[in-house]
């Protein structure tokens, strides 16, 4: 028996006592975030604006298995909120300028209704370009007749995970879910409404495609009314897409389940801390980037250095877990190993980088933040 089919379906209930320390816990990861972006100067906020954006639009998409152009969707990003910048070689793509678009029409008018046609309308968002020819789905409306199941597996041996409410009624379903959505029961915890609109509208599955995208976008919309905050610092899209596996059987298990959704809950609310914890990460990063060229706001640099040390400063990853050394300098620039050698030592004398401990034949360097920079990374 599937979620939807249960008698009292969808009057769901939870332990709301076992899930107030970690609703504490999201709470002051909230405050805590909010503080530090308050302190951030203009342009830093603006940056870790755009960071998460970029975050929620490419993971987002890769929930679903589909994979942006990360250069086409930081342009997207930058025209819309007016930072677009000099030398922006890449330009947006339809995709990529229409799914952000959704994702700020999700978030910049938080307390505007939701509403049946604004749900079409962002899932239309989805496909800017129509459905193509190789498809059938239907666009900018509610799914087909037949029915809708989530299977996984060999066509001639399909595993069907889950299959969602029948089209007939589902109109009413999705009226009953927005007059829910958009006056809540009094007293009901705003964090564990994002997370029951979630569950909700991700069963009742109301499009041929893009279920998935849409709901991510309703529970931005729901997570900022919750913060009373328009502007997004953090990407819940980036923290699900890290546990993308458990994402899906958390969500097999909740629709196969009764109406206690006390351990969907649990799980939203884990992942929702780590979306604010990796948020502090970045916030963090763009204010040491911010002082750092403050601090180097006079030193002359060529394209090259300019190019390399926004690399060090952005990375976030392991590209450079044991810092750059000369052939990796040439091979983000294209120059000479002569070059990429003199280019670094110039940014050590001007104590832009440090070297590691080690040496040799293959030395490495990592950038060189001041104490007050530390504190911030």
């Amino acid at each position: 028996m599937y979620i939807w089919q249960q008698p009292n379906w969808p009057h769901f209930f939870w332990d709301e006592t076992a899930l107030r320390p970690q609703l504490d816990t999201v709470r002051l990861l909230q405050g805590r975030l909010l503080g530090r972006t308050e302190l951030a100067p203009k342009q830093a906020d603006l940056d870790v604006e755009m960071d998460a954006l970029v975050q929620n639009a490419i993971r987002t998409s890769e929930i679903e298995g589909e994979h942006l152009d990360v250069g086409s969707v930081r342009s997207s990003v930058a025209r819309q909120l007016g930072l677009e910048r000099a030398g922006m070689a890449e330009r947006g793509t339809p995709e990529s300028d229409s799914l952000v678009t959704l994702l700020l029409e999700a978030t910049h008018e938080p307390d505007k209704p939701l509403t049946s046609q604004q749900l079409c309308h962002w899932q239309a968002r989805l496909f800017p370009e129509g459905p193509g020819l190789l498809t059938k789905i239907r666009v900018g409306d509610w799914r087909g007749n037949q029915p809708m199941q989530v299977v996984s597996g060999r066509i001639d041996r399909p595993k069907v995970h889950f299959e969602a409410p029948p089209r007939e009624g589902l109109e009413a379903q999705v009226n009953d879910f927005l007059a829910w959505f958009n006056a809540p029961p009094a007293g009901l915890d705003s964090l564990l409404r994002a997370g029951i609109a979630h569950l909700w509208l991700i069963t009742l599955h109301p499009f041929d495609d893009g279920n998935g995208r849409t709901t991510r976008a309703v529970t931005d919309r729901a997570l900022a009314q919750a913060e009373r905050q328009s502007i997004r610092f953090y990407s819940l899209s980036a923290a699900i897409m890290a546990r993308r596996n458990a994402y899906y059987e958390q969500l097999e298990q909740a629709q196969s389940g009764d109406l206690d959704i006390t351990p969907w809950l649990v799980w939203f609310l884990g992942t929702l801390e780590e979306a604010l914890q990796q948020a502090l990460l970045r916030v963090e990063r763009v204010l040491a980037k911010t002082l750092f060229w403050q601090r180097h706001a006079t030193t002359v640099f060529n394209r090259r250095q300019i190019k390399v040390l926004n690399r060090l400063l952005d990375t976030a990853g392991k590209e450079f877990e044991h810092g750059i050394n000369a052939r990796k300098y040439q091979s983000l620039t294209k120059v000479s190993k002569a070059t990429a050698t003199r280019d670094l030592a110039e940014l050590l004398e001007n104590g832009c980088i440090d070297k590691l401990p080690g040496g040799g034949r293959s030395t490495r360097y990592t950038v060189r933040f001041d104490n007050n920079d530390k504190d911030m990374s």
